[in-house]
């Protein structure tokens, strides 16, 4: 979309329904620069100037032909977006549609008991953002009752943090039920179909058995990047 009628329609749109990630920062600076495009200010010297401070602030900045293009340019200031708090169901299923993840792992064990299969299984809900939204994904933890939330470390150059559930009575009891009642939409959708498909074999204690352990590894493997 890049008529300026048609991004009139987008911005309308999240102005009634904002964003609650660090996003909303450049949507704001985004929705100036739009504003400079229908007041046709980017046309003049000093307006121009004020466009590409604007542009030096939104996503990754400026490009490596731009900055050697305007190379005493200042980035004007990134609002910091307060109030991160979940407040809509809808909203966090969407949420979820694009950043959540439904993880399975398996990890063959030696042991074989009363003709049980060796095997532990373990089931992961997780939510990865930048550590700038720590406060939303913190928020996570009392509006869903459960999970907990982990700043990754050891990834030089990568700033992210997650929101992570594996405990299994609150995967079974307040995640699925919760995506149940508010869908997830798109591929991500399949992936939860499977994540729940083998929540309830282990509910059953099917996984106990060959077979059943044999058709959670088919599903895993049909899941996520597998697809």
């Amino acid at each position: 979309m890049s008529s300026l009628d048609e991004l009139a329609v987008i911005i309308n749109h999240f102005d009634k329904c904002p964003l609650l990630t660090q996003k909303r920062a450049d949507f704001e600076l985004f929705k100036i620069g739009v504003k400079m495009l229908n007041d046709k200010s980017h046309l003049t010297i000093e307006g121009l100037g004020k466009f590409i401070a604007l542009r030096a602030s939104v996503n990754l900045g400026l490009s490596p032909d731009l900055k050697a293009s305007f190379p005493n340019v200042i980035p004007v200031q990134r609002p910091l977006v307060k109030d991160q708090q979940t407040k809509d169901p809808q909203w966090l299923a969407g949420f979820v549609s694009g950043d959540g993840c439904f993880l399975i792992k398996i990890q063959n064990s030696s042991s074989q008991v009363g003709g049980k299969i060796g095997a532990n299984l373990s089931l992961k809900f997780q939510i990865t953002q930048h550590s700038k939204d720590e406060q939303l994904m913190k928020s996570l933890v009392s509006y869903l009752g459960c999970g907990r939330y982990e700043a990754r470390s050891g990834y030089p150059g990568l700033q992210a943090g997650d929101f992570v559930v594996t405990k299994f009575s609150d995967i079974a009891e307040k995640i699925i039920p919760f995506f149940n009642k508010y869908p997830i939409r798109g591929v991500k959708a399949l992936d939860f179909a499977d994540f729940s498909a083998v929540a309830e074999i282990i509910k059953n204690k099917d996984h106990l058995t060959p077979d059943g352990l044999g058709q959670i590894r088919i599903i895993k493997a049909g899941m996520n990047k597998g697809r």
